[in-house]
């Protein structure tokens, strides 16, 4: 299964869903069903923009564990 560790990276950023939202320009909903792990796909530009805003890598944001 992947693991959106994008929680995490808020944190560590001490970023609010609000201000992630509006630095990356997604919906709060969107990101809320992303954060939760209730997302099907995952647009490359969006992950571009995530990672641009988190000053992150995709791989500190998905996580694959084994079932």
């Amino acid at each position: 299964m992947i693991v959106v560790n994008l929680d995490v990276m808020m944190a560590r950023r001490k970023m609010s869903l609000t201000e992630l939202s509006e630095r990356v320009g997604i919906t709060m909903a969107n990101l809320s069903i992303l954060k939760n792990g209730r997302a099907k796909a995952v647009r490359l530009e969006t992950l571009e923009r995530l990672c641009a805003a988190l000053d992150c890598q995709p791989g500190d944001l998905f996580e694959y564990r084994p079932d």
